[in-house]
C-alpha cells in the first residue's frame, strides 16, 4: 500500500495572524510589525476577503488612517488542507508566493502555509531513507529481522553514540525546533533505553529546552545483538546525553562550508 503523500493539513500553521478588514493602514502596519510575517490575510466575520502585504502597506504609509479595504486585493490565492504538498510548492513557485491562506469549502480561514513550511516538510520526509539504509545495513550484517516504527520517546532514555556535537549546530538546531522543525531522530530499541543513532543535535538541543519527549523512527530488532556502535560508546563512556561534549569555539562543517562561501562572494 502507497504511502499517503503529504497533504498541507500535515505542515500548515494553525494559529494564523490575521487582521480584519475594517483595520486601518496604521493598525494593519502595527500588527505586521508584531509578527514574524511579511503580509497577513485579512478577514470579514472569520471568512478571507483578501491579503496584505508589506509592500502594499509601505505604498500607503502616508495616509495611515486610509482603511485598508481600500488598497487590498480583492479575493487572493488559496489552498485548501486536503491538497498535496507538491502541488502547493508549485502554486508558491509559480506566483512568487512566500505563504498562501488555507480555507475550507466556506471561505473561512483555517490556516497558512509557506515556502519555509515546504522546506521542512523536504527535509523531514528525507529521513525515512536514512531509516531504511540503517536496517538493511544491520540485518545484513547480524541476519535479523527489523521493524521499523514511528514512535515518540523519552529523551532521557536515550543512550549516544557520538562523544561531540557542536555548539552552533546546537543552537541552530534549538531555532529549527522552536520553528516547529521536529525531524525524527533514529534510535534502536534495546532493553532499558534506545540507542542513538542519527540526531545527537536535536535529542541534545530538545533536552537543553526542557522537552521530555521526542519523535522517533524506533528500529526493533528482531533479538538482542551486540552493536558495534554501541561497544565504542561504552568505550568512550557515553552512557546519558549529559556524556556528550560540545564544542565551543569551532564551526559544525555545515556552518563552516556556508561561512566559506559566503566569504568567496566578498
Amino acid at each position: 500500500m502507497a504511502e499517503r503523500k503529504p497533504r498541507v493539513e500535515d505542515y500548515m500553521i494553525r494559529e494564523v495572524v490575521h487582521v480584519p478588514v475594517t483595520y486601518t493602514v496604521k493598525q494593519a502596519v502595527d500588527a505586521l510589525i508584531a509578527s514574524e510575517f511579511h503580509g497577513m490575510p485579512v478577514t470579514e466575520d472569520g471568512r478571507l476577503v483578501g491579503f496584505i502585504t508589506a509592500k502594499e502597506l509601505l505604498r500607503h504609509y502616508g495616509t495611515p488612517d486610509r482603511p485598508i479595504s481600500e488598497i487590498i486585493r480583492k479575493g487572493t490565492v488559496t489552498v485548501n488542507p486536503k491538497m498535496d504538498l507538491d502541488d502547493v510548492a508549485r502554486i508558491l513557485f509559480r506566483y512568487g508566493l512566500r505563504n498562501v491562506p488555507v480555507i475550507d469549502e466556506n471561505g473561512m480561514l483555517l490556516g497558512i502555509i509557506s515556502n519555509l513550511d515546504i522546506v521542512r516538510s523536504h527535509i523531514e520526509r528525507a529521513t525515512p531513507n536514512k531509516v531504511a539504509m540503517i536496517k538493511n545495513f544491520l540485518e545484513a550484517k547480524h541476519g535479523i529481522s527489523i521493524m521499523v516504527r514511528r514512535r515518540i520517546v523519552p529523551v532521557e532514555a536515550l543512550r549516544p553514540t557520538q562523544k561531540e556535537v557542536y555548539a552552533d549546530e546546537l543552537l541552530g538546531r534549538k531555532e529549527e525546533i522552536k520553528r516547529g522543525l521536529v525531524e525524527p531522530i533514529i534510535v534502536i530499541q534495546k532493553n532499558d533505553h534506545y540507542l542513538l543513532v542519527d540526531g545527537h543535535h536535536r535529542a541534545l538541543a530538545s533536552k537543553q529546552m526542557g522537552v521530555k519527549q521526542f519523535s522517533a523512527f524506533v528500529l526493533e530488532p528482531s533479538r538482542d545483538v551486540e552493536l558495534g556502535m554501541e561497544r565504542s560508546a561504552e568505550e568512550m563512556g557515553l552512557r546519558t546525553l549529559d556524556d556528550v561534549k560540545i564544542i565551543e569555539g569551532a564551526h559544525h562543517p555545515l556552518v563552516e562550508i556556508t561561512t566559506r562561501l559566503l566569504k568567496s562572494e566578498q
